[in-house]
């Protein structure tokens, strides 16, 4: 077993362990958060079907940022769905056999790798062209984006421009999931783009990527608008109104 092997077994073991960690930790934190106010965005759904239906319309279409801006709305757009198709084929490389519907959008993920990289060259353009976005954009902003074109691009170079032995890296990472570890292809760019997902894994839980999770604990989305026919109150303060509670003075 070569130390190149070990060593990025051992990093995607970390790394996986601090995302699945990192994330969980973070949710809880967001649950645990108090909502003491009633400030859903209207106009808000008066029903918690309403309430699923909006959220729905939210993570899959971005529908408050179509009616905001719609430039921004179609880079968002193009670089979440491509995204999205891309990270699913890649679970060709964790199943055996490949499922029907993976095999099947193959072909699909190819061009999504583009679209992923116009999207993100369009929302990356905005944090220079447009003044306020400028002006509030920090360096871990431009560094997050940096290290998503660059895994992008890493992730076509071994299409295009230097392939990989992908049986042997599909075995490398079923090795890791039966602990069964096998030689992984010591080829440059694949090395730069399993680095960078590593490195991505390991901040994801501290970085403005987890708007993911998080939009589904935004109180201005997941609350129902029955302000005026129902009282709304926090955890906290309803324990303070039970009968035999004590109130500080």
């Amino acid at each position: 077993m070569s130390a190149l092997t070990v060593f990025y077994a051992l990093l995607f073991y970390a790394a996986a362990g601090i995302l699945v960690a990192g994330v969980l930790a973070r949710c809880w934190r967001y649950a645990r958060t108090p909502q003491p106010l009633k400030i859903p965005i209207p106009p808000a759904p008066t029903t918690r079907r309403g309430v699923a239906l909006r959220m729905i319309a939210e993570v899959t279409l971005f529908r408050s940022l179509f009616h905001s801006n719609k430039w921004i709305w179609l880079f968002g757009w193009v670089f979440h769905a491509a995204l999205l198709v891309v990270l699913l084929r890649h679970l060709r490389y964790f199943t055996e056999p490949v499922w029907l519907w993976v095999d099947l959008i193959q072909p699909l993920g190819l061009y999504a790798a583009f679209a992923l990289l116009a999207g993100l060259a369009g929302l990356w353009a905005r944090r220079f062209l447009v003044d306020r976005v400028r002006y509030i954009s920090s360096a871990s902003d431009h560094l997050m984006l940096a290290l998503l074109v660059a895994i992008a691009a890493s992730g076509l170079a071994m299409k295009y421009v230097a392939h990989t032995d992908i049986v042997a890296l599909k075995a490398f990472f079923l090795g890791l999931m039966a602990f069964d570890w096998q030689p992984l292809p010591a080829d440059a760019p694949l090395l730069i783009h399993l680095t960078l997902v590593a490195l991505l894994m390991i901040v994801f839980p501290v970085s403005k990527l987890m708007h993911a999770p998080g939009v589904f604990f935004s109180p201005s989305l997941n609350q129902v608008d029955d302000a005026r026919e129902r009282r709304h109150l926090a955890g906290w303060s309803a324990r303070l109104t039970q009968p035999g509670a004590t109130r500080g003075h």
